[in-house]
């Protein structure tokens, strides 16, 4: 008890983030240890791991200053859909979407702003980085 007594909600929040974040970032360690490309080729699987491994650190090293726990708890929620997918279908890229150009039709017409908008929030969660690195 008295351990936690100098400790504010805020500080004990931000330490479980941040073993929960460390958790996810061992994971991609040991899932790129294991990591077999589909193709069954070595030469893909090593591209493949070293594309885990860049993608990784740079996405970990660009969110590494985040504060706002709304944030950090998208990219946590980000990076599991990332590996989650990338453990099913056998691929480590971010799965392309497909919205034609104008499909998303708003209540009150077709404008190209309220499109850019209607896209932005359609956007999966396991590609919101994926563009600002790429």
């Amino acid at each position: 008890m008295e351990k936690w007594q100098g400790l504010n909600k805020h500080s004990i929040l931000a330490q479980a983030t941040r073993q929960e974040v460390l958790g996810l970032y061992r994971r991609i360690f040991r899932l790129v240890r294991k990591w077999q490309a589909a193709s069954g080729q070595m030469e893909d699987t090593i591209k493949e791991k070293q594309y885990i491994l860049n993608e990784a650190r740079t996405l970990f090293q660009k969110n590494k200053n985040l504060t706002d726990t709304d944030l950090i708890k998208q990219c946590i929620d980000e990076c599991t859909a990332r590996i989650e997918i990338g453990l099913h279908y056998q691929i480590p890229y971010p799965r392309p979407i497909h919205l034609p150009p104008m499909g998303l039709t708003p209540l009150r017409g077709r404008g190209l702003r309220s499109q850019e908008k209607l896209r932005k929030l359609s956007k999966p969660v396991y590609l919101k980085s994926h563009d600002e690195i790429s």
